[in-house]
């Protein structure tokens, strides 16, 4: 069974509910409000056995996806090796898992610089109106616009993203301009500073235009850092005094914000990364935010990626997540029509994103939790760093056995959410 789909949102979630969808025949048309071809400022993304078969199973290339990485390494606050743990992974980019997804669709179905702001289920179908006025119909309609979603605003309007009291801070350097005496020790591996009070993890990407040959690629270093909620509305706030809702674009950071997060740099990490710091590119930050849809589908709509469910970003599963979203959905409105496929999907989804969503809040909280701004401050003595080490970006598989913060003591699953996090 097959039909006619609108989606919201042309990032990667849009793109691969769209690729799903044509894959199995339905004509999909894609929205997307940017006016410009999106990037993702090369932002690092690890991958998933479960990652690349979705990307094959919607005919995207997996080609010299990303860089090879085989172990994952642990410094102290001096620049000493801890721990060494062998992991194999393949660790790509934003933009290239964004440019295989986007050769998977036809000429005129990705629209940009088009906004969908409000939706009709007609019973039979829905109808959407855009931003100019212009309105569209088919059978299904898809929001996988973000985790500020305007469908899932409209379908769950008290859904809305919770700030979870801490930021991430990401920051590329060039390989040819990472510090000459790190290139062999600390480049080509999977990085970790594990302190109580913040948390450093990096990794080698691809450079520009997915370039893998050495000396051309680039370190992706991701660290996530304490802020008040009422310090907050001042990092969000630009140059211009217009404070900016939920997030802030990475141009408008001002540079007093970035000469505070720089003095904190030199304060609690490793000299190391400091240097490494100092060697990026212009930083920019991001606030930790979580939510999850009680439901994934109502009637003709469903919600796909991080519209439905926002997983933190320590699991690493964010692709992945909206991967399976896409499949599922596919696979089941394709099965069953689309009322029944959607109720089908929604049941399947919710539990599978829970899953991730929980699992992040865990490891969040191996971070920041009450009484840790003193403890542990060198990152040689975490009571879990292999737990953290060995979850990491992993794909979960199953409800893992979560450490306590505290004594490291094995507790049972984690099912709702982490009060420490």
């Amino acid at each position: 069974m097959t039909g006619t789909a609108i989606v919201v949102g042309g990032s990667i979630g849009g793109l691969f509910a769209a690729a799903a969808l044509s894959a199995k025949g339905w004509q999909v048309r894609v929205y997307e409000r940017s006016p410009v071809e999106l990037a993702g400022r090369g932002a690092g993304i690890v991958t998933h056995e479960k990652l690349i078969s979705a990307l094959e199973q919607v005919s995207a290339s997996t080609r010299n996806l990303g860089v090879s990485l085989t172990e994952r390494v642990a410094f102290d606050k001096a620049g000493n090796v801890v721990h060494r743990m062998h992991l194999p992974q393949i660790v790509t980019s934003w933009d290239r898992v964004y440019q295989v997804l986007r050769q998977t669709l036809p000429n005129g179905a990705y629209q940009q610089g088009r906004s969908v702001v409000r939706f009709d289920d007609r019973g039979d179908s829905v109808r959407v109106e855009l931003d100019d006025g212009m309105r569209d119909e088919a059978d299904l309609l898809v929001g996988a616009d973000g985790f500020r979603s305007a469908i899932r605003g409209q379908m769950l309007p008290d859904v809305t993203p919770q700030y979870s009291g801490y930021v991430v801070w990401r920051a590329l350097v060039r390989e040819a301009d990472f510090p000459e005496d790190l290139r062999n020790t600390v480049f080509p591996h999977f990085g970790f500073f594990l302190p109580r009070g913040t948390q450093i993890i990096a990794y080698p990407i691809a450079g520009p235009d997915n370039d893998l040959r050495p000396g051309h690629r680039r370190y992706n270093i991701v660290w996530y850092s304490r802020v008040d909620p009422a310090d907050l509305p001042g990092m969000l706030t630009d140059t211009a005094g217009t404070q900016h809702t939920l997030t802030i674009p990475p141009p408008k950071v001002r540079d007093d914000v970035l000469d505070a997060m720089k003095a904190e740099a030199e304060r609690d990490l490793p000299r190391l990364f400091v240097r490494i710091l100092d060697s990026s590119e212009r930083p920019f930050f991001t606030p930790i935010y979580d939510h999850q849809s009680p439901v994934m589908a109502q009637g003709r709509v469903a919600l796909s990626g991080d519209a439905a469910c926002v997983a933190r970003p320590h699991v690493g599963m964010g692709v992945t997540k909206a991967a399976d979203d896409a499949l599922a959905l596919a696979d089941n409105v394709s099965a069953q029509g689309v009322k029944d496929g959607l109720m089908a999907y929604s049941a399947e989804r919710v539990p599978a994103s829970g899953e991730a969503h929980h699992l992040a809040r865990e490891l969040g909280a191996q971070i920041f939790y009450e009484g840790a701004a003193d403890e542990n401050r060198d990152g040689r003595d975490h009571p879990v760093r292999d737990w953290v080490m060995k979850t990491t970006a992993v794909y979960p598989g199953g409800h893992r056995h979560r450490p306590d913060p505290v004594s490291g003591q094995v507790l049972v699953p984690c099912r709702t959410p982490c009060s420490r996090a």
